[in-house]
């Protein structure tokens, strides 16, 4: 489980960039919802920024002052992932392959695994929770370094694989329905359906806790996520009874081959059937993400994070916070053009 040192990241370059919010290509969320990387570019940047919004008063002021960074660099991993062989493992976990009741047996602790499994076989399969481990002591480490830089990156990183725990087809060997003739459902389910339909999301404040077994509550995660896939699974089969192959799905021409993709027709149809599903493990996502940061902050000695910053919050800066905070508590993120994906989408 090797890992990785932060990129060359200087804050005023941050803060000179602070203002800038990042363009997001149609075309970057094409292609990450064919990689079936996870969430999508738009889910993970989303989740990020509610994760903000879940931040005590101590810490919300450092985040929101770097939020562009925060933001745009919550899909880091996933471009790391063309790149660097680790990297891929780190984002899911196949636990079925373990045993029907993996998922309740398996060793919570890496070295206890490895000694069951080997370390070989649990990167086969995914590590997951064990990295986001890693990356929580990283962070933790960071704080007590106070080092400013390190806390972002991490930070951003850290709540990536948190994220990527709350989508059920990362905890599975059928992680893409490829076992049950349902090919395609990974990135219906955590791209598309996000991408289509965040706007009409309930999506929920949840205020950051401290969490006394960080490992612990990764595991939880996991199981619950774990628990979803029944229903993910048996919802699309029958969202496919009113649909032919020629409703069901679109074909689309890409470097010279045809490629099938769920249509959005479809993605309605199952959109409808899931329910709250998604939204709430959205939800969920940024909540854990909020706690697993403020976690961090805690354990690594409560550090003052205004020293920290380049520049204090202005005036105008406290006021947007306050409006886009009052605007989540509302439900009103995506009626006030608030969410950044969204609206660098808008502009494309």
């Amino acid at each position: 489980m090797q890992g990785f040192e932060p990129d060359a990241l200087h804050l005023r370059l941050i803060y000179i960039n602070h203002m800038k919010r990042i363009s997001l290509l149609a075309a970057a969320f094409l292609f990450c919802s064919v990689l079936s990387f996870g969430w999508g570019f738009f889910g993970h940047k989303m989740i990020h920024q509610l994760a903000i919004y879940n931040l005590p008063k101590q810490l919300q002021g450092f985040y929101f002052k770097y939020q562009d960074y925060i933001v745009s660099k919550a899909v880091r991993p996933d471009e790391r992932r063309n790149d660097d062989p680790a990297e891929a493992p780190r984002h899911y976990i196949d636990i079925d392959i373990y045993g029907e009741e993996a998922v309740n047996t398996m060793p919570e602790a890496w070295q206890a695994a490895a000694a069951r499994y080997t370390a070989d076989t649990l990167n086969k399969y995914g590590i997951v929770p064990w990295h986001v481990v890693v990356m929580q002591q990283r962070l933790t480490n960071a704080f007590r370094r106070q080092d400013a830089d390190s806390i972002l990156y991490y930070s951003a990183d850290l709540g990536h694989y948190i994220a990527d725990a709350h989508v059920p087809l990362h905890t599975t060997e059928n992680y893409d329905g490829q076992l049950t003739d349902q090919k395609g459902l990974h990135s219906l389910w955590e791209s598309k359906l996000p991408e289509k339909f965040a706007q009409t999301y309930k999506l929920k404040a949840a205020k950051a806790q401290y969490l006394p077994d960080p490992e612990k509550q990764i595991w939880k995660v996991v199981r619950h996520t774990y628990a979803l896939i029944p229903q993910t699974l048996e919802l699309e089969r029958e969202a496919s009874a009113t649909f032919t192959n020629e409703t069901k799905y679109d074909q689309v021409q890409r470097n010279g081959k045809t490629r099938q993709y769920y249509s959005d027709a479809f993605a309605q149809a199952y959109q409808q059937k899931l329910g709250s599903m998604v939204e709430q493990q959205m939800s969920a996502a940024a909540q854990q993400v909020a706690s697993f940061w403020y976690t961090a902050w805690v354990d690594g000695g409560k550090p003052d994070m205004e020293k920290l910053m380049y520049e204090q919050l202005t005036k105008a800066e406290k006021k947007q916070l306050k409006q886009e905070k009052k605007a989540f508590r509302k439900g009103k993120l995506f009626e006030k053009n608030m969410i950044i994906a969204a609206k660098s989408t808008a502009k494309e």
